[in-house]
């Protein structure tokens, strides 16, 4: 364990209000960001439960904003309660929001309008609409018809905050041309765009007769991955891709022939045209077989996280390097660990190139090293394990005398994860103030309850438990938020009804009044 020094925030507030970080926002940033850390994690801070309602369709959370009724009710959750932002008019099941991504202004970008300067919400529509939508007022500021010849679903980033990709439900033809065997040939399409201001870099086709008998695909940082039923991982370069294929560029807004139609592109009922259509399999820069696809690239250089492709070995993740695929020292990662629901693994998004390795009652930080008198070869080293506060049952493996006075020695084990050991369910990071934030859960008599702990990022040291006043259902959905000063526990029960419970950061008014009564003595 390293040191856990205690900033001075009166020092530190002292320093600000001098100038003494003038010269640097970021500075600022931090140093206000480091004062809130501070006061979050100090003893005599609590987290109230301000707010609970629930709703018969799906919440969201975004950056201190939980949407109801498919993205189109927003309720701002930073002041002191909750409070409506804007609700958008009433619309039918076909046109309501499917999927949504917030969009945060890029630093140093000119942009064309004011209004681009505001946080917006890229909203897909059941009727393959694509809305940018102010965060603020709900009012819609760009509009584009994406296309009547497949049925876009899913939204995600390419490369955040700069390019989106829109993903269609996959192609299983109808009824009728599969009863009569008649296969079809595209699987699934990929529309991409950058954002703000829109621009389309083109829709890509996923043609069986190129890649095969696909599961999915999507594309992340410039690469278009492929997964198959196999298991098998295959990547190839968007770039390269566009570059070889692309058919004709095409520009939101203008007009366009294609196919012997006419229209404005991103206009209804014109669209946009698939004009990305692979008539040759591309250079493949990468493959690899894994369990269930499960496939991950991080770390410092370059390592991927795969389990092998038998079910023997769920549980059983190698940390290879990507260069050559070699097995790092150390990479066999097991969790000797007995439970229903298996741990899981994968990169730190601190972007420092640890590995986070989660167990029903322990959290391992991983760390990557170079091998000592080999530069080439990697290592991988604990930094640091996160334990359950477990107590040894005392009635585990004692003797059991029978009637007739023989002793037999009773063996059994509990299960890693029974729920009346305290066991982890969720582990997050929360970026801006660095800390880990592990939810455990424990089996109280009929119900559960659950409690949020903040951990040192650095070093792991336990440093806030927070108890969720709710009681916890291990067989219901569950996701919890840690941003800033705020949690929010999201939970779905059965028949699809969905419960929020937002907690805020407050200063305990009690220990506040006993502290003024010690100084009144004085």
């Amino acid at each position: 364990m390293g040191p856990t020094r205690k900033p001075n925030v009166c020092r530190q507030l002292s320093r600000r209000a001098l100038g003494f970080f003038s010269r640097d926002a970021g500075v600022v940033q931090r140093t206000n960001l480091g004062i809130l850390r501070a006061l979050v994690c100090q003893e005599s801070t609590k987290f109230k439960n301000v707010w609970t309602t629930h709703s018969k369709s799906p919440i969201a959370y975004e950056r201190g904003r939980i949407y109801f009724d498919n993205y189109r009710c927003c309720v701002s959750s930073i002041a002191s309660e909750p409070r409506k932002l804007y609700e958008m008019p009433k619309c039918s099941k076909s046109e309501k929001i499917e999927d949504a991504l917030l969009w945060e202004c890029p630093v140093g970008e000119i942009l064309p309008n004011p209004s681009d300067y505001k946080s917006s919400l890229i909203a897909l529509t059941a009727h393959n609409w694509l809305f940018r939508i102010s965060a603020t007022t709900g009012k819609v500021l760009e509009k584009i018809y994406l296309a009547s010849y497949c049925k876009f679903r899913y939204l995600s980033w390419d490369t955040p905050q700069e390019v989106i990709a829109v993903k269609s439900a996959q192609n299983k033809g109808s009824v009728l041309a599969r009863q009569a065997g008649i296969q079809q040939p595209v699987l699934l399409y990929l529309a991409v765009f950058h954002v703000l201001p829109f621009s389309l870099i083109g829709i890509l086709e996923i043609n069986k007769n190129i890649f095969g008998n696909v599961t999915d695909a999507t594309l992340s940082h410039g690469i278009l991955i492929v997964m198959y039923s196999s298991g098998l991982v295959r990547l190839y370069s968007f770039q390269a891709i566009t570059e070889q294929f692309m058919q004709q560029k095409l520009d939101l807004g203008c007009a366009c022939r294609w196919g012997g139609t006419a229209g404005t592109v991103g206009e209804a009922p014109f669209g946009i045209p698939c004009n990305i259509k692979i008539t040759d399999t591309p250079p493949l820069l990468f493959e690899v077989s894994s369990l269930e696809n499960a496939f991950q690239i991080g770390g410092h250089p370059w390592h991927y996280i795969i389990t092998p492709n038998k079910k023997k070995q769920k549980g059983v993740f190698h940390i290879c390097a990507l260069k050559d695929n070699s097995l790092a020292k150390n990479g066999i990662q097991e969790m000797e660990c007995c439970s229903l629901e298996s741990d899981w693994i994968y990169f730190h998004p601190d972007a420092s190139g640890r590995i986070i390795h989660v167990g029903p009652n322990q959290v391992k930080v991983l760390k990557l090293n170079e091998v000592e008198n080999n530069s080439a070869q990697h290592q991988i080293s604990e930094d640091f394990v996160i334990l359950a506060n477990r107590e040894k049952n005392s009635n585990e493996n004692l003797p059991v005398v029978t009637a007739s006075g023989r002793v037999v020695k009773k063996n059994f084990n509990l299960l890693d994860d029974d729920p009346e050991q305290e066991t982890f369910k969720i582990v997050d990071y929360e970026d801006e103030l660095d800390l880990l934030s592990v939810v455990a859960v424990t089996q109280i008599d009929a119900e559960g309850k659950a409690h949020l702990d903040f951990h040192c990022n650095e070093y792991g040291t336990l440093l806030k438990s927070i108890p969720l006043v709710e009681s916890w259902d291990v067989t219901y959905s569950h996701e919890v938020y840690f941003d800033r000063d705020l949690v929010l526990h999201i939970e779905q029960k059965p028949s699809r009804v969905f419960s929020c419970y937002v907690y805020q950061m407050v200063c305990d008014p009690a220990e506040e009044e006993t502290t003024n009564r010690s100084c009144e003595k004085e």
